[in-house]
């Protein structure tokens, strides 16, 4: 989720949290006034621990969903299969910084497709390494869990990253074009203070 520039509140529910083998069924009952987009969480199982699917089922759910779909690619060197998740051409591709040598190329050729680049940090990785990405980025996405299981809490440092990509953002004028995306934990008991924090949308 984040915050949107009206105050109001993005979201984008990850579908690993369904029976994958019933979403088919229940992709039609999404309701586009609640859920902005649909988050595919891409693992490959050398990244993380777990494995998911690929661009084929994606471009199935695209096919079927009424709303638009948000990629997050927790894939080793994404830079060999990026053109498979170009080429279902979702709303959003989000790379991770850990998993390659080539964020710049990556976020470059993902938005001269005409998709909105996202780059996410796992919760061990500084914010700062990110600061001479942003340019290239429409959306950071900080990890507020490890990246691979669901069902974690949310952790707390997490906030500090937020509010220190905040500060950066504001200070050098990137309000306009660089969204704050969190993933993971997120509850109502604690979205208020994620919001607080900074989190939230770019203007599209």
């Amino acid at each position: 989720m984040w915050k949107n520039l009206n105050n109001s509140i993005m979201v984008s529910p990850s579908v690993i949290a369904t029976d994958l083998c019933t979403l088919g069924s229940k992709i039609g009952q999404v309701d586009p006034d609640i859920v902005d987009w649909l988050h595919m969480d891409v693992m490959d199982g050398h990244f993380v621990p777990n494995l998911t699917f690929g661009p084929a089922y994606i471009k199935n759910v695209r096919d079927h969903s009424p709303v638009p779909l948000d990629v997050h690619l927790m894939i080793e060197r994404p830079e060999e299969s990026i053109d498979s998740y170009i080429d279902i051409h979702p709303e959003c591709i989000t790379i991770h910084y850990e998993s390659t040598r080539f964020p710049v190329r990556l976020l470059q050729k993902i938005r001269s497709a005409g998709i909105l680049a996202g780059i996410s940090i796992n919760p061990s990785t500084p914010v700062d390494v990110l600061f001479d990405l942003l340019e290239y980025a429409d959306m950071v996405l900080i990890m507020s869990v490890d990246p691979g299981f669901y069902g974690q809490k949310f952790m707390p440092m997490a906030l500090k990253k937020i509010m220190r990509l905040k500060e950066y953002i504001t200070q050098n004028g990137l309000n306009e074009h660089t969204a704050i995306q969190v993933d993971g934990g997120i509850t109502v008991d604690n979205i208020s203070e994620i919001v607080k924090a900074g989190a939230r949308s770019r203007r599209i």
